[in-house]
């Protein structure tokens, strides 16, 4: 697949290394050599030019590649960078905005006839997360994949839990309905097999059906705690998007230090209580007593701040704690602490755009949003070499797992007595960079 990729900030720079690994042409241009550079090494071309230059977009051939993805901070220049390159020929594009009301179904028509296929939002997508932890406080990660009926959830497992050190191939005298698809452990993801253990302060992403996430919890040795109010550290997009969606069934306060933002928060959205200061203040911190609410989430700029403020909360016995981490490197160190949840909006975004890649189904999919993981959705075809033999003689990858599989529109997990079918939508859990591999066993 040939992809151009129009912007090497963050998104877009995160994007270009997860997709250099599974042996695609990719391409990503900017104005700015400097943020070239970096990606030098990196298995892409790279090129200096406008994504709104018809020369330069020529240039690279646009006109010829499979996906177009303008992710610059420009809401305006992604759009017409996406229309140009439609015009030159682009097979299917993905423009990244800022405006919640380009998703409108009026005005899909509209994007439409300008030659946009996708639009990403990536703090909509962020609120989206957070809204999603906060309905589920006992889990790290939530994955809702084929309209629900496979659910992948990320799990810290603490010494309470029921299969920590245990074998793999021991844990169904546990539960039959549960399938440990990847271990977080340390700085390492690990694609488990039989002998592998459960250890304690493992992060475990468990494949599960939609009756049995209480079994799980239970397995796992969490509590659901009800969330009723929460208070929120930094009131950007990310919380403007939160409030749209949670302001009428939560009691939501806000913690600003800009006055202008508190001002136009405080306008918008007036059932919201909103405190302009610094949370790191002792004497704010102190006076709005985090120790009384359900949940804090903190947005703040600087993530080490955010974790360290979701620490202090812990600290005060608040259930459940969010950070925004947007520093990939501290993602590892967050999910070694005590901090609850963690939110990334690049990681978010390259998700979405690397389902839109393998043509997923955008309303009833999502790819897990993980620093160093993948996910893929198939559907089986007849004479694939997976329908071959029951799973535990397909002699598989260790780089890859099949977690679950669909069937006649029901869900169900897969053990190694399992005999995947034609016609079956399977997911398969990857370490990142292998998932080219899965081009063996399937067509």
């Amino acid at each position: 697949m040939r992809i151009v990729i129009a912007g090497a900030g963050e998104v877009g720079t995160h994007l270009a290394k997860m997709l250099s690994n599974e042996e695609q042409d990719i391409i990503v241009m900017d104005v700015d050599n400097k943020k070239l550079e970096p990606l030098e090494n990196y298995n892409l071309l790279t090129h200096q030019g406008s994504a709104i230059s018809f020369s330069d977009l020529n240039a690279i051939k646009t006109g010829a590649c499979d996906l177009f993805i303008a992710v610059t901070k420009s809401e305006a220049r992604n759009i017409l960078s996406c229309s140009m390159a439609k015009r030159l020929g682009a097979r299917k594009t993905v423009a990244r905005i800022d405006n919640d009301e380009f998703f409108n179904a009026g005005y899909r028509e509209h994007f439409t006839s300008l030659g946009i296929d996708h639009l990403i939002y990536p703090e909509m997508l962020a609120a989206k997360e957070i809204a999603s932890a906060l309905k589920r406080t006992w889990a790290r990660n939530w994955f809702e994949l084929f309209d629900g009926e496979l659910i992948v959830v990320g799990v810290k497992i603490r010494s309470n839990a029921r299969i920590v050190n245990h074998m793999l191939k021991d844990v169904a005298n546990i539960s039959l309905f549960l399938h440990v698809s990847a271990i977080k452990r340390n700085r390492e993801i690990i694609i488990p097999r039989g002998d592998d253990r459960v250890l304690e302060n493992d992060i475990v992403y468990i494949a599960t059906t939609r009756d049995h996430i209480d079994e799980v919890r239970e397995v796992c040795g969490k509590v659901q705690t009800p969330v009723d109010n929460v208070l929120i550290v930094g009131g950007n997009d990310i919380a403007e998007q939160l409030v749209k969606r949670l302001g009428k069934t939560l009691d939501i306060k806000i913690i600003e230090n800009d006055m202008a933002r508190c001002d136009y928060l405080a306008q918008r959205y007036p059932n919201c209580k909103i405190v302009q200061g610094d949370f790191r203040d002792t004497e704010l911190s102190e006076e709005e007593s985090v120790s009384y609410y359900d949940a804090f989430i903190a947005l703040g700029e600087n993530s080490a701040v955010n974790m360290m403020e979701c620490m202090i909360a812990k600290t005060n016995s608040v259930a459940k704690t969010i950070a925004q981490v947007e520093d990939i490197q501290f993602i590892y160190e967050a999910e070694a602490l005590n901090i609850g949840t963690i939110v990334n909006k690049k990681l978010l975004a390259s998700s979405r755009i690397y389902q839109i890649m393998i043509d997923a189904d955008e309303d009833n999919a999502r790819c897990l949003a993980l620093a160093d993981a993948e996910v893929a959705e198939i559907i089986v075809e007849e004479g694939d070499r997976v329908t071959r033999a029951d799973v535990k003689d397909l002699k598989l990858s260790r780089d890859f797992t099949i977690a679950g599989l669909v069937r006649d529109g029901k869900g169900q997990l897969v053990t190694g007595n399992s005999r995947i079918q034609a016609g079956d939508h399977v997911v398969v859990f990857c370490l990142q960079g292998a998932i080219h591999k899965l081009d063996k066993y399937f067509s």
